[in-house]
C-alpha cells in the first residue's frame, strides 16, 4: 500500500507499507545498523525512515518511486532466505534503473550548500569547479579530478573519503599511489613497505591529520581501517565497502589503470586525481591517465571534473605560475 503527500514543488513523501510484518526479513533488508537503507539513501538522494514493516521515502516524486521500487524487490528476495549483501542491494539499484537518475542536478542553489564535515573541521568548497567535484563525488562511483596542482583535487577526495568514514558509509580508506616516477621500484628504498611508500603519500597523510588528528590516524592506520600501498600491490584484489583514493594517476601506465579501476567492489567509492601535464613515465609509456579520459568518457556512472588555472587556491604565484607554462609551451604527452 503506497500513500503519496505533496510537501512541496518538488518534494514527495511515499509512504510503503511491506507485507507480511516480519521482523527477522526486515532486519536482512534494514542491513546492519540500517547500512542498505544509508546505501539506497546515498545512490537515489532520498531520505528513508521505517517504523516497523511501514516505510516513509523523502526526496523528488521519480527518485521515491524508484527506491520503492528497490525495497518491494528486496524485501521479496528475503522470502526466501536470501541474505542481503551490499552486492544484493546494488543489483537491485541497477535492475531499477537507479543509475540513469543517481546524480542530482548541477545547479547553483545546490552547490552553494556543499559542505563537508570531519572530526576536526567543516571544509568548504571554493568555487564552482569545487563544488561540482564533492557533489559528483558524493553520487557516482568512480570520480576523476584532473587538472593542475593547487586546485583541491586530492583533499577535497581525502575529505569526502573522512566523511563517508564518519557516517559509516564505508569501512576503510585506501590511499594508492605511484610509489616512484618510473616503475614503482621500491627495493633500494630502506624500510618495510609502509615507510617506503610513505613519503610519496606525505600529502594525503597531511590532509588526514588535519581532519582527523594525528592520534586517530595512527590508531585507524594500526587497524587497518586507514591502508596506504602502491599501486602495483593493488593487483588481485577486489575492494569492497572502501573509499579509494589514486592520487598522481597521471603516473600509471594504461595497464596499470585498468587494473585499479577493476579491483572496485560493491559499496564503493573510487577518485582519481591527476595532472595530465607533469607525466614522469619514461618515453614510450603513455599516460594511464590520459587514455583513461579518453575511453570512458561517455561511460555512464564515472564523473569526470576538470580544473584549470582558475581554480588554484594556493598562494596567488601558484595560478600564475601554471598560466605562465601553459602559455609557454605545450604539455607533455609521452605518447
Amino acid at each position: 500500500m503506497d500513500t503519496a503527500q505533496n510537501t512541496s514543488s518538488v518534494s514527495t513523501t511515499l509512504n510503503v507499507v511491506l507485507e507480511p510484518d516480519d521482523s527477522r526479513r526486515l532486519a536482512n533488508l534494514c542491513g546492519q545498523f540500517g547500512s542498505h537503507l544509508k546505501h539506497i539513501e546515498k545512490r537515489l538522494d532520498v531520505e528513508i525512515h521505517n517504523r516497523g514493516n511501514v516505510f516513509a521515502i523523502h526526496g523528488e516524486e521519480q527518485r521515491t518511486q524508484v527506491t520503492a521500487n528497490v525495497l518491494r524487490q528486496l524485501y521479496s528476495d528475503t522470502s526466501s532466505d536470501t541474505e542481503i549483501t551490499p552486492a544484493e542491494v546494488h543489483l537491485a539499484l541497477q535492475e531499477a534503473g537507479a543509475e540513469a537518475i543517481a546524480a542530482p542536478e548541477n545547479g547553483q542553489a545546490q552547490e552553494a550548500s556543499v559542505l563537508i564535515r570531519t572530526k576536526k573541521c567543516t571544509i568548504k568548497p571554493r568555487g564552482r569547479n569545487q563544488q561540482k567535484y564533492v557533489n559528483a563525488v558524493r553520487n557516482h562511483d568512480i570520480n576523476f579530478g584532473i587538472g593542475p596542482a593547487g586546485t583541491g583535487k586530492t583533499y577535497l577526495a581525502v575529505a569526502c573519503a573522512v566523511e563517508s568514514l564518519l557516517k559509516d558509509e564505508i569501512e576503510r580508506i585506501l590511499l594508492v599511489r605511484p610509489a616512484v616516477e618510473a616503475g614503482e621500484k621500491l627495493g633500494f628504498l630502506p624500510g618495510d613497505l609502509s615507510q617506503k611508500v610513505d613519503p610519496y603519500l606525505r600529502p594525503l597523510y597531511d590532509a588526514l591529520y588535519e581532519m582527523l588528528g594525528f592520534e586517530n590516524v595512527g590508531k585507524l592506520i594500526e587497524r587497518h581501517v586507514i591502508e596506504v600501498a602502491p599501486l602495483a600491490y593493488m593487483r588481485g584484489r577486489t575492494l569492497n565497502n572502501s573509499f579509494i583514493i589514486l592520487d598522481e594517476s597521471q603516473n600509471t601506465t594504461r595497464e596499470q589503470m585498468k587494473m585499479f579501476l577493476t579491483r572496485i567492489g560493491f559499496g564503493s567509492t573510487a577518485v582519481i586525481t591527476g595532472d595530465p601535464t607533469q607525466i614522469d613515465l619514461p618515453r614510450g609509456h603513455p599516460s594511464g591517465l590520459r587514455h583513461a579520459v579518453e575511453v570512458l568518457s561517455h561511460v555512464q556512472g564515472i564523473s569526470f571534473t576538470h580544473f584549470d588555472a582558475k581554480d588554484v587556491v594556493r598562494h596567488p604565484l601558484v595560478q600564475r605560475i601554471v598560466e605562465a607554462y601553459n602559455a609557454a609551451e605545450e604539455p607533455r604527452t609521452n605518447d
